[in-house]
């Protein structure tokens, strides 16, 4: 470690977390490379130079009963980082979504005297609002990414700034269509589907066999159709391959490449998920499927206030692709919306108009950069003080 260099925690507890706290860390880093890094993430944050105390991968759970069942994984998690801003504080901590865990995490940084940056608002636009006055007791400063979420902390006094949406910026195929077809191994000319069976391992258990059970169906139907499937940073590939050796279809599995493969598709199965942004981002029309216990879901659907599950639709401001949820999440109603999107070009130019206003809700570029100048400037606060 550099002498005389500010020290920052990042606490990210998924692979979108992972990915954004990666960028961040080198934004932080172009503006002062005297920064050091400690915390809670993925491969992405260590490849950017982040000491990994905790592996976020291992905490990718999404559902009440699920967390219980992850309860002893998540509180070692916590104790970890929870020493470390005892024993060795560091001049800001930079909390990335993960409500439920980081919002404990900088109650116990405030009591340590650390500055807490909080980027990636808790949905409190979808389901208890009234939590915004207690998460502006342990933050120091909310970063958000949708205008419309201000109001809500400028209401109760909250330090708020609306930084735009990375993703604007990270979506970037890095090959062109036909670069991709070939890379994938897809026959030229031939209609793709992807499949996204997500990056937390409860929802590869619940639904990649449901997804699996679709592309079957997709492909009795239409037998010239080919597979494509991104594998998310935080899973294996021998993790999948039972299930893919089961299914008996041929499924191009693809590594570090979710945008070009995205870029190929004719339309997608995914599940719900920061990943719909990126395909509605890049214009390919897509289903969404979301399966949790039954219990996580009688709780959440007295709870939550919006229309939508997918957070493209939310941002959209309509139902721009559908939504299969709970027990519509079956194999039959997949895939015949899959084959609607395929056979019927009137209602895929429809989806493409609708996901084409999603951009034009996101704000401009540089998102991270202007979290990273929030950062720095929140560390200068502290050392005059």
């Amino acid at each position: 470690m550099v002498q005389g260099a500010r020290k920052i925690m990042i606490s990210a507890g998924e692979a979108s977390g992972d990915m954004y706290g990666a960028v961040l860390a080198r934004e932080i880093s172009a503006l002062d490379f005297k920064t050091a890094f400690i915390g809670m993430g993925g491969p992405g944050m260590r490849a950017a130079g982040v000491e990994t105390v905790v592996d976020a991968n291992e905490m990718a759970v999404v559902g009440l009963v699920e967390v219980i069942a992850h309860f002893p994984v998540i509180v070692k998690a916590f104790n970890t980082l929870k020493n470390i801003l005892h024993s060795d504080p560091p001049d800001l901590l930079i909390l990335i979504d993960y409500p439920d865990f980081n919002l404990r995490l900088a109650k116990v940084a405030k009591k340590a005297g650390v500055k807490v940056l909080y980027f990636i608002s808790p949905q409190v636009w979808a389901w208890r609002a009234g939590r915004v006055k207690k998460i502006g007791r342990v933050i120091d400063q909310m970063a958000v990414l949708f205008p419309f979420e201000v109001p809500y902390y400028e209401r109760e006094q909250v330090p708020v700034t609306f930084v735009g949406h990375p993703l604007l910026d990270m979506v970037r195929p890095t090959m062109t269509k036909a670069e991709a077809t070939t890379k994938f191994g897809l026959a030229d000319g031939r209609r793709v589907i992807g499949l996204f069976p997500g990056s937390r391992r409860g929802e590869i258990k619940s639904l990649f066999p449901v997804i699996l059970q679709s592309a079957r169906l997709l492909k009795d139907r239409h037998p010239d159709i080919e597979f494509v499937l991104p594998l998310a940073s935080s899973l294996k590939r021998e993790e999948l391959q039972p299930s893919l050796d089961a299914s008996g279809l041929e499924i191009k599995v693809v590594e570090n490449a979710t945008h070009d493969v995205i870029q190929v598709c004719d339309a997608i199965i995914t599940v719900s998920g920061t990943v719909t942004m990126e395909i509605a981002i890049l214009g390919v029309p897509m289903v969404i499927i979301y399966k949790v216990s039954p219990f996580t879901y009688a709780v959440g659907k007295r709870l939550i206030k919006v229309d939508h599950i997918g957070i493209c639709n939310i941002v959209a401001g309509e139902r721009a692709v559908k939504e299969l949820i709970q027990h519509d999440a079956e194999p039959e109603k997949i895939a015949a919306e899959i084959t609607a999107i395929l056979e019927d070009t009137e209602y895929a130019i429809k989806i493409r108009k609708s996901l084409a206003a999603v951009p034009a809700k996101l704000g401009s570029g540089g998102a991270l950069h202007r979290v990273a100048q929030l950062a720095l400037s929140l560390m200068r606060e502290n050392e005059k003080t």
